[in-house]
């Protein structure tokens, strides 16, 4: 099973997706696209990885997906499996998304469990 790796040395296609929400539909909206992803992207050709990320303050949830490529991404988005869920989170949030290629990495200086 891949995980997400993040590095200057792959030539993975990263999306960072930005969703704004209401608090009270920020578990609703995780349900949604953590079931588009279990019924449809996590099969598709090209796919890589994602980790699903909620803020904290109920307003944001972000989902960091890697995939192989451009053309990958975009035939997943045509495919009608994933639609429902995607097209019902959209009516209780706005969306950005983002493209990147990973430029710099930065570890700790500090020893693994230091202060």
């Amino acid at each position: 099973m891949a995980m997400t790796t993040i590095s200057e040395k792959t030539t993975l296609l990263t999306f960072i997706n930005v969703f704004t929400v209401r608090p009270e539909d920020q578990d609703l909206l995780v349900e949604l696209l953590t079931q588009a992803t279990d019924v449809s992207v996590r099969y598709a050709k090209g796919f890589v990885s994602s980790a699903l990320h909620r803020s904290l303050d109920g307003t944001k949830v972000t989902m960091y997906a890697q995939w192989q490529s451009m053309e990958a991404y975009q035939a997943m988005r045509g495919d009608p499996a994933a639609s429902p869920y995607l097209t019902k989170a959209l009516t209780i949030a706005t969306f950005e998304a983002g493209a990147y290629e990973v430029i710099k990495t930065f570890a700790s200086a500090l020893p693994h469990g230091a202060p």
